[in-house]
């Protein structure tokens, strides 16, 4: 096959969650969910836990994290939410759950409350892990979801608002294409219109077309395709969120161009792209914006090439405010 497969899907995942936190709640564990007080907000404690998971032999995680929330009641809850999005059936599984549980509770001496999602299928609604000797007891119980148990329920993915029904759709898909790029190619614009259909304001698209960009790669050939179709779409609805030419210009102009390192001239090329993106966001540029275009370096190039996909000022661009 053509072009580079990222059919990793830790970056994304983990992306995705903390964007979407109290959304994944919902629809992943309604009952988790409807037990905290939304309004009270809700921290999430990455360093916290690896703190706590650091030295442990816990195998491979996809995407983890730990958010501190407070439940209806009013006291302060630790809620674990640890995603597994995985191939190959893993023995160990449920154990290095309880670790993670048992670990944290150690520690902090509050409530965890511990999910997981799988990629693969699972034998029922929950995992364990425990022992018993001597009527001593130890174990855990927490909630599973299956993602592949969403492939019969695809016209319900299709018509629900949540987010997380546009990433499953995505990931589901990204497993049953991987060696079908025509069937990926098509797939992935469905998604990425359904985007426009449900009605998602402008950065939820943002966020959610970057997901389905990474899980369903397409060789570069189909990706110009792709995206020359998507802005077709975008005209036509006269919804400029999404343009596949800042799409084309990230990953060509400042993604692969920094990655070798620019020669002089390839370099100058890709500031005039991104005065070009700028002037496309913003309008006509300010002074000050053309002298740090003028100063810039690679490595500054990149960081502005990246903002200015989200940036909603071009101060926000430069780091300016």
């Amino acid at each position: 096959m053509a072009g580079v497969r990222r059919d990793d899907y830790d970056s994304p995942w983990k992306t995705v969650l903390e964007r979407y936190f109290p959304e994944f709640l919902a629809f992943f564990f309604p009952a988790v969910h409807d037990g905290i007080d939304w309004v009270r907000g809700y921290t999430f404690l990455d360093k916290e836990l690896q703190k706590v998971v650091r030295d442990a032999n816990l195998g491979r995680r996809y995407a983890d994290a730990l958010a501190r929330v407070t439940d209806r009641e009013g006291s302060e809850d630790w809620v674990l939410v640890h995603i597994e999005v995985q191939g190959e059936n893993q023995a160990d599984f449920a154990q290095r759950m309880f670790v993670y549980n048992y670990r944290l509770y150690d520690r902090y001496a509050k409530p965890v409350v511990s999910v997981a999602v799988l990629g693969e299928p699972h034998g029922g609604r929950y995992g364990e892990f425990g022992y018993e000797r001597w009527g001593s007891r130890m174990g855990l119980r927490f909630p599973v979801a299956s993602l592949s148990a969403y492939r019969a329920q695809w016209a319900e993915l299709e018509a629900s608002p949540n987010p997380f029904a546009v990433v499953t759709q995505a990931h589901l898909k990204a497993e049953e294409t991987a060696d079908a790029d025509s069937e990926r190619y098509r797939t992935k614009l469905a998604l990425i219109r359904s985007l426009y259909r449900h009605g998602y304001p402008r950065q939820d698209i943002l966020e959610l077309f970057r997901f389905i960009d990474w899980v369903l790669a397409l060789p570069e050939g189909l990706d110009d395709r792709l995206w020359t179709d998507v802005q077709q779409f975008e005209e036509e609805k006269r919804m400029r969120y999404v343009s596949s030419f800042e799409r084309i210009a990230q990953r060509r102009g400042m993604e692969k161009g920094m990655e070798k390192g620019m020669e002089k001239g390839i370099f100058q090329g890709q500031i005039a792209l991104l005065r070009r993106l700028l002037v496309r966001r913003f309008g006509p540029l300010p002074e000050w914006v053309e002298a740090r275009l003028n100063r810039a370096e690679p490595k500054q190039l990149e960081v502005w090439g990246e903002r200015v996909l989200e940036a909603t000022t071009l101060e926000r661009v430069f780091g300016e405010g």
